[in-house]
């Protein structure tokens, strides 16, 4: 059975009634080899493979900051007894770095772990194969910002996914001239570490999505993921004036967009929708709509209505690909849009070529088979997959936050070969 794209990584380890819930797609014996440089992969014999991120190419260094944020006035939807919903957001930014200083890690060393082990299951990869805590970003933490004053762009992941399973992504916007506000949706990525050092998991979570599957109550359970996730996204708004003045000062909150991953693109349009803070959207290959499998029987009300603001619709083109012609949710959505629109598809990408899954998995080729990197993120060439991934993103804020006309997107629906770009 087709899963549904609000459902990501982590989630594979959840068997019910038969169905193993997962985003990658079966093994296709013709899959074509990835070819990825040496340099790109280091041994570490006590702790696995150091894969590395893909430099950003914009004129700004990056920095990062991260903070936890309390919304006191609402229960965590996911823990029982919890009066209170607490979030982790990174803040990545146009900087100066301070000569000597290293960059962060893209995960502490205990969400390194859960990710790992979800990735692993999901992808099919052998366990310990990769040391996931020794990747590093290209940010300084807490580095000086840049001087001006930046569009702020916020960033949500996929229904099991952490927030910075897409680095690669977000360091590049930020060089280019934006802050971006990546959200951990507490409970659902494998792991969330706060200051005081505590981590929360996704076992609720996991759990409630067996449960919701055994008993037939699926509606309901997307349903409350999304409604938690839109309360996330306004408490991310309502605070982005309160973070520390020496990242405030470079932030334009007139210019706000969004983007995400799977249930992170639904979020973004959900968001949308319901605030006008947010100026611009896209969403990477996710569905618009309630269901484990898209069939439009439960249609969310952003793609029944539309929007009056730019929205792009980023789609694979694998297992489970998606178009205006094949989602039904974006078909609807598509016909009653009423800003501009337009509707890429990636050729030979699978639902994580829209993740950092793109950038790291394909250094592993030559150390585990081929069919199993092209069902994790298709046959595409790696580094023009992400050159693609970080134009098109680039490209829509530019035009539609920036007011620039070099733009690469034109309305409509286009199907691209990852060669176009330049």
């Amino acid at each position: 059975m087709r899963s549904s794209r609000l459902v990501a990584a982590s989630v594979a380890g959840v068997v019910a009634s038969g169905l193993v819930i997962s985003t990658a797609a079966p093994v296709r014996a013709a899959a074509a080899p990835h070819a990825a440089p040496a340099p790109s992969v280091s041994p570490n014999p006590a702790s696995g493979l150091t894969l590395t991120l893909p430099a950003p190419r914009g004129r700004y260094a990056t920095g990062e900051s991260t903070f936890r944020l309390v919304d006191r006035n609402r229960a965590d939807p996911w823990v029982p007894g919890q009066t209170y919903r607490e979030l982790m957001i990174s803040v990545f930014y146009p900087a100066v770095h301070p000569v000597g200083r290293p960059s962060t890690a893209q995960f502490p060393a205990a969400v390194a772990t859960a990710v790992g082990r979800s990735v692993e299951g999901n992808a099919q990869l052998p366990a310990g194969l990769v040391d996931w805590a020794a990747t590093r970003t290209h940010s300084v933490k807490d580095a000086a910002t840049a001087p001006g004053r930046f569009p702020v762009v916020l960033y949500s992941p996929g229904a099991g996914d952490a927030r910075d399973w897409n680095v690669s992504l977000v360091e590049d916007l930020a060089s280019h001239g934006y802050v971006v506000v990546t959200v951990d949706h507490t409970g659902e990525a494998p792991a969330t570490q706060f200051p005081d050092g505590h981590v929360v998991g996704n076992g609720p979570v996991l759990a409630a999505w067996a449960q919701a599957f055994k008993n037939g109550t699926t509606l309901a359970f997307f349903t409350k993921l999304m409604a938690a996730r839109q309360a996330d996204t306004e408490l991310v708004l309502d605070r982005l004036a309160s973070l520390p003045r020496r990242l405030t000062k470079g932030m334009d909150l007139n210019r706000i967009g969004m983007f995400g991953h799977s249930a992170g693109g639904f979020t973004a349009a959900n968001a949308m929708y319901a605030d006008p803070r947010i100026k611009a959207g896209l969403n990477m290959d996710g569905t618009l709509e309630y269901t484990v499998k898209p069939d439009g029987t439960h249609l969310s009300d952003v793609a029944r209505h539309g929007l009056n603001r730019p929205f792009l619709l980023m789609g694979s083109s694998g297992q489970d690909a998606s178009d205006v012609h094949i989602e039904p949710s974006w078909a609807s959505f598509w016909q009653h849009q009423h800003g501009w629109k337009a509707d890429v598809t990636l050729d030979d990408s699978e639902h994580a070529s829209f993740t950092d899954a793109e950038a790291l998995l394909p250094q592993l080729a030559g150390r585990v088979p081929a069919a199993t990197l092209a069902a994790a993120v298709g046959t595409v060439r790696s580094q023009a997959a992400v050159a693609a991934d970080r134009a098109l993103v680039t490209s829509f804020f530019d035009r539609f936050l920036k007011d620039r006309d070099d733009h690469l997107l034109d309305g409509g629906p286009t199907r691209y070969p990852i060669t176009f770009v330049r």
